[in-house]
């Protein structure tokens, strides 16, 4: 609620003091955008300090180009607001509309990149059953809405804002009554998450490689036998093609139980992120590959347009994964139907939407020791927690160094375990809820709705333009 707070009082300020001028305006909106996501993304410094020597240099330029190349979408939407109305005030009425479609853009444009979603300040809050039936970017449109109508009413001096929000917090509850609640498991069957908590610096150094695995063993074969265990994303310090020694010792550490892991293969000449299914000692029942992947860091985006000006080494030394096919679904015995997400698919809405069978449960396999100690890991979970509301479906998380979690279908984190701490869970899955709203349609509501707005935005001005009422600053 804090974060809520915070964010919407900053933007009803930037509203208001909105630049008249256009080119003014754009350049506001890029610092704006520039502030956010420089102190969104600050956790973006963490990698390049696993090898400060080699990398530390390059945080700085990092951060900035990130937070830079991603506020371009807001200096454009605020523009193309000061463009429609000119200098009219009616400019806090557009932006809400301009800004709701340069974040859906920017979580699509060139594969997307929708971390730090304004809407996921909501999160915790009674505002976030907005997930259930208008997704991340419409519940984004939502708020920018309610902070564009409170600012024009400031502007105007009406009072009657006060009462109209006081409406909107009762909408919101009776949106949350009506919100179906997840139905009780339909078995009672305990999941075990392992969290061996391996610093990124010493993940692949052979010789902690074998201390984690080994940790891991450990905490699999501890206590009570669950009915499934899960590993967290590279868990298990082989490819798969040669890992047979280790998946035998996971399995008999399981003492039956099948193990979900996280995992790398080879194909060929091709490389992918993977997770398998373990069910016995020598069967690997089941593979789900990455499909989404993350650009600069297991891909370079537009690769076919670099090799040919001289950037060849550049996309070979970073281009080391493929994308995988399917739908990620995977069927486990004690967890039922899976969609399996590794890491960075987690933050994607549409991901949670492929193929035509809806799961059980949402399986999402993660490394967070990438992201240091600080606010990465712990925004990655509100992610997790928003996929949750979205799909009406239970989130099992495992993270390598944590946040590991259970999350119910409305969002509420029901078992963890604390971040930087090894550790197993053994926890039951909550039951999915009823589908969702949002799961049924997506986005492609809000899609339209916002390009008719733009369209009849641009149709007035060139009205008003044609009628005779001169350019506009």
């Amino acid at each position: 609620m804090t974060g809520f707070l915070a964010v919407s009082v900053a933007l009803a300020l930037a509203f208001l003091i909105l630049p008249v001028q256009r080119r003014a305006a754009a350049w506001f909106g890029w610092l704006l955008g520039l502030g956010y996501f420089g102190v969104t993304l600050r956790w973006l410094v963490e990698p390049f300090l696993v090898d400060p020597v080699r990398h530390g240099w390059m945080a700085p330029f990092a951060i900035f180009f990130m937070a830079g190349g991603l506020a371009l979408f807001w200096a454009l939407a605020v523009w193309g607001a000061r463009w429609i109305v000119g200098r009219g005030a009616s400019v806090m009425i557009w932006l809400p509309v301009t800004l709701a479609a340069a974040e859906l853009a920017r979580g699509h444009i060139l594969s997307g990149f929708p971390w730090g979603l304004l809407s996921y300040t909501l999160i915790g809050g009674v505002g976030d059953v907005w997930f259930a039936w208008v997704g991340p970017y419409g519940t984004n449109f939502l708020l920018l809405a309610l902070v564009g109508g409170v600012s024009f009413c400031l502007h105007k001096g009406w009072t009657l804002v006060w009462p109209a929000l006081v409406g909107v917090l009762f909408v919101t509850i009776g949106v949350q009554a009506l919100t179906p609640k997840a139905a009780e498991p339909s078995s009672q069957s305990v999941v075990r998450i392992i969290q061996p908590n391996a610093p990124q610096h010493q993940k692949w150094d052979r010789e902690w490689m074998p201390v984690f695995f080994d940790r891991a063993i450990e905490l699999t074969a501890s206590g009570a036998t669950p009915n499934v265990v899960i590993w967290p994303e590279t868990s298990v310090p082989a490819m798969l093609n040669f890992a047979q020694p280790w998946t035998e010792q996971m399995s008999l550490a399981a003492h039956g139980a099948p193990v979900v892991a996280g995992i790398q293969r080879r194909d060929g000449e091709n490389y992918f992120n993977s997770a398998i299914l373990i069910d016995q000692p020598e069967s690997i029942s089941a593979i789900s590959d990455k499909v989404h992947l993350v650009p600069f860091g297991e891909y370079i985006p537009l690769a076919w347009l670099l090799k040919p000006i001289g950037l060849g080494t550049l996309v070979d030394q970073v281009a080391g994964f493929s994308p995988g096919v399917g739908d990620g679904l995977m069927q486990i015995d004690g967890l039922g139907l899976a969609r399996v997400l590794i890491c960075y698919e987690g933050i994607f809405p549409e991901e949670m939407q492929r193929g035509d069978v809806r799961p059980d449960v949402l399986l999402i396999l993660t490394n967070d020791a990438w992201f240091g100690k600080g606010a990465g890991p712990r925004q990655h979970l509100v992610q997790a927690q928003a996929r949750a509301i979205e799909q009406g479906l239970p989130v099992v998380r495992a993270a390598n160094t944590g946040i590991s979690a259970i999350i119910d279908p409305r969002g509420n984190i029901t078992e963890s375990l604390p971040l930087n701490e090894a550790g197993y869970l053994d926890a039951f899955v909550p039951g999915a809820s009823a589908q969702t709203l949002y799961a049924k349609i997506g986005d492609w509501p809000l899609l339209v709705l916002l390009c008719l707005c733009i369209m009849a935005g641009i149709a007035q001005r060139s009205r008003i333009r044609i009628d005779g009422d001169g350019p506009r600053v």
